[in-house]
């Protein structure tokens, strides 16, 4: 039998596991890939295009490199230039699927517990050299790829296919990509 003093910390679990379970949702609309092959993602990526956030603002130059983990998961390291600092910034984290190992969903974190779904919705399957990447909803998207740059064909899919999916493809910002990716203190 349940007593009412167990009736609030109840509450509060039921509470923090349905937000913190929301962050790996996925937008109406986005299909994560299917035969996903994390093998053949590892490694360096540039971001090409990204909506606004926070935690990116103001850096340029940005790039994502992602290797194994001990424990099955992923490392991610993600590090970009700030022009006003003059400085090289990053951040490490951790990510792990939230189904199947080939399904391209998967969840990130960069501190504690809390984690945001990390959804690839399209990739260049014949050689991984583009994917593009959904957060929990329609406020997170990046285009990636394994160049600083890439064609006008695959930037022009990347903003109709998000367009088509609901992403406000009129606040892309373009990063630039003008200097030698680097770990901080190197």
């Amino acid at each position: 039998m349940i007593k009412p003093s167990d009736v609030k910390p109840l509450i509060s679990i039921s509470l923090l596991t349905f937000l913190l379970s929301a962050c790996t949702g996925i937008p109406k609309g986005v299909q994560p890939v299917d035969k996903f092959n994390l093998d053949r993602y590892l490694g360096k990526w540039y971001e090409i295009a990204r909506l606004d956030h926070s935690f990116e603002r103001g850096l340029e130059n940005i790039t994502a490199e992602y290797s194994l983990r001990s424990d099955g998961g992923v490392r991610v390291l993600n590090q970009g230039y700030s022009e006003e600092n003059r400085n090289w910034k990053k951040a490490e984290g951790k990510a792990f699927f939230v189904d199947s190992s080939d399904q391209g969903h998967l969840k990130v974190s960069f501190f504690g517990p809390f984690y945001g779904s990390y959804i690839i919705f399209d990739l260049d399957r014949e050689n991984y050299s583009y994917a593009f990447v959904s957060g929990p909803d329609t406020s997170y998207l990046w285009l990636l790829s394994r160049t600083p740059t890439v064609t006008p064909q695959i930037l022009n899919r990347f903003k109709e296919q998000s367009k088509s999916l609901g992403f406000d493809i009129d606040k892309l910002i373009y990063v630039k990509h003008d200097k030698a990716t680097r770990l901080p203190g190197q």
